[in-house]
């Protein structure tokens, strides 16, 4: 059973060009170098559990300090009085409830819709992220994102392929691994699992889903691409990405921290280089020679197909962000300021519903006052319509007489 299972996984039709062997894979007889073997990805789980707890270690001893450093301020919220009926129904149902489930709390509770709705938003809000955690979060992407880079330019500014992207196909599929290469390639694959590990606990931003998606088609455009030793482009592909995504957690970094000024400047640089790099330079370099410049070495195979239907997958999300930040960048020259991230956490809906609740809360202490002055007035006005009628009765009664 297993012998059938891994002649059906790993045929050679679809992972290689016509012709080509797995015996082809890596095969120059270059000393130093690595053959990709699909065993070596089963490096990157383990790999994912030692990015979580080096994670969980720099949050706490670099990340906190820091952000106590930078002035990052929670916001205070008012907590909700225990209700166990209510908190049982809240963990149950969370967002997801109808105006008639309501209605049945309300005679479980003994409260109104109108205060079950304001205790769902107070306790909405608790479980609402703080900027210090949002802060902690970001600040560990950025630090990976920029080793990343840096460490992917260092090992990509001599190869001849980072130049000339044909030299991505000549020699295929006997390609030689360098060992950078090969660590630039595990240690990306391990951070996305660590990604998708820790997307439970992480904060929810409206794109959620569509992050989900760009995770899921990493990890299997790197697998992949390490399997079928299209290395040298995947190295590509990930430097592309890295580019920016060190500037965006680093403006949210500085946008926790209440740093305006730096936030906006660093926003923009960011859209700049996403603009540029996944708009313009990864369609019309790395797309292109993965779809036209690929053919002009081999004939069309199935792993062909499915490798760039992943990198149109990317491209697709890259035009979804590239909207938003569009829509951003907008904000930005029209009214002066960034206002807010387009991705922004989902419970930001929350946060409005708990200002709001807020505002009531205060009007409702306001209200008092302001109905004996009301009050106060409307006598004023009474008294002031009955003299000016007296006036008038005493003006006629001469002319009465």
């Amino acid at each position: 059973m297993e012998e059938l299972l891994n002649q059906w996984l790993w045929q050679e039709n679809f992972w290689l060009p016509p012709g080509a062997t797995w015996q082809d894979v890596g095969n120059d007889g270059i000393e130093g170098s690595r053959r990709p073997f699909p065993r070596d990805l089963l490096l990157t789980l383990p790999l994912a559990l030692g990015f979580i707890a080096v994670r969980f270690v720099f949050e706490r001893v670099v990340a906190l300090p820091l952000s106590r450093t930078l002035g990052v301020c929670d916001r205070v919220r008012a907590r909700a009085p225990p209700e166990p009926k209510l908190e049982a129904f809240y963990l149950q149902r969370k967002n997801h409830y109808s105006q008639s489930e309501l209605l049945g709390l309300e005679k479980h509770c003994g409260l109104t819709v109108r205060q079950i709705h304001h205790w769902l938003h107070l306790r909405r809000n608790q479980d609402k992220p703080s900027n210090t955690k949002k802060f902690c979060e970001a600040s560990w992407r950025f630090v990976f994102y920029l080793i990343a880079f840096v460490a992917g330019l260092i090992s990509l500014i001599d190869t001849p392929w980072f130049w000339n992207h044909r030299e991505c196909w000549r020699g295929h599929p006997r390609q030689a691994v360098a060992e950078a290469q090969y660590w630039y390639y595990v240690l990306e694959l391990s951070f996305y699992w660590s990604l998708v590990f820790c997307v439970s606990v992480d904060v929810k931003r409206k794109d959620f889903k569509e992050q989900i998606i760009h995770h899921i088609a990493t990890i299997f455009l790197i697998s992949f691409s390490y399997c079928g030793n299209y290395i040298r482009v995947g190295t590509l592909v990930m430097f592309v990405h890295d580019s920016s995504d060190f500037l965006l957690e680093s403006a949210k970094m500085f946008n926790y921290a209440g740093w305006r000024k730096t936030c906006d400047g660093l926003f923009v640089l960011f859209a700049v280089v996403f603009l540029v790099t996944r708009l313009v330079i990864f369609p019309s370099r790395v797309v292109y020679s993965t779809i036209v410049e690929w053919l002009d070495f081999f004939d069309p195979f199935p792993g062909y197909y499915f490798f760039n239907a992943l990198l149109l997958v990317l491209q697709a999300l890259h035009v979804f962000w590239a909207y938003l930040i569009l829509r951003m960048v907008y904000k930005f020259v029209f009214l002066g300021k960034v206002e807010r991230d387009e991705r922004s956490d989902e419970e930001s809906e929350g946060e409005e519903e708990g200002d709001g609740a807020e505002e009531e809360s205060c009007w409702e202490q306001r209200k008092g006052p302001l109905n004996s002055r009301l009050v106060s007035l409307a006598n004023n006005c009474v008294l002031n319509n009955l003299t000016h009628q007296q006036r008038n009765i005493n003006s006629r009664m001469p002319k009465a007489r």
